[in-house]
């Protein structure tokens, strides 16, 4: 095909998926549901190489965490497209409301998890203090055999990063009733420890954890408890702490 023809046929298919009618995030046929709560609805999302997705809508702001590296064309109505190069692991938050497509440009799959946070609207009035003595909201913390940073607060909602070498433990401190997303971008087997106030008694336990690449689990947190990699390989995850 001569490079003319390509271009012609390129800004033409661009052309056809700019105008054509947008759809429900739900209704997109790359964005698949996987879990939903009042608080969250969460899809894994993948888009092959040299394919779109359909323009939808996004009512509300959102949490993508990056599966595998990427290189992606965004499409947003009324602006420019952007062509955005995305790491493994790669954590954004992004405010809506808007309407976008999204083309992969890229030799890799396009894959995230993006977790839409229903509550957005109360949320961007929250207070939440997630750290009694520092209020951190950003912060890398070397530990043992691994890292933990936090990446940032947003809407009340503090992301953080960890990565554990095989035995490494890192300690968790959270606000009491609080909840947690964990997001796996590597293929995780862990353990968590945790202590429990039981009718005035501390009671300890513990439960396994083992999730593929990109897969999730949403977690009413204890206030104490600690994470170990118990599997043979380095574990990368990210958390995703609602107060």
């Amino acid at each position: 095909m001569k490079p003319s023809i390509f271009f012609v046929l390129a800004a033409t298919l661009l052309a056809a998926q700019a105008t054509a009618p947008e759809v429900e995030i739900t209704a997109e046929p790359h964005h698949h549901l996987v879990f939903e709560n009042k608080s969250v609805r969460v899809f894994n999302v993948e888009v092959d190489p040299n394919t779109e997705t359909l323009p939808h809508a996004h009512r509300h702001d959102y949490i993508s965490v990056s599966i595998g590296t990427a290189e992606v064309e965004n499409n947003v109505k009324g602006k420019p497209p952007t062509t955005t190069k995305l790491s493994d692991g790669d954590v954004r938050f992004v405010s809506a409301p808007f309407t976008h497509f999204v083309r992969d440009v890229g030799a890799q799959p396009f894959r995230n998890v993006t977790t839409e946070i229903l509550e957005d609207e109360s949320l961007r009035k929250s207070t939440a203090k997630w750290d009694a003595n520092k209020n951190e909201d950003r912060g890398l913390e070397v530990l043992t055999n691994g890292t933990k940073q936090i990446l940032f607060v947003k809407d009340g909602i503090r992301a953080t990063e960890f990565e554990l070498q095989p035995g490494a433990v890192v300690p968790m401190q959270h606000q009491a009733g609080s909840y947690l997303l964990l997001v796996a971008v590597t293929d995780l087997n862990l353990r968590d420890d945790n202590i429990r106030n039981h009718e005035k008694t501390l009671v300890r336990g513990s439960f396994t954890l083992d999730l593929g690449s990109g897969g999730q689990t949403w977690l009413p947190i204890k206030a104490l408890h600690s994470i170990t990699n118990v599997g043979k390989n380095p574990a990368k995850f990210v958390s995703l702490e609602f107060p």
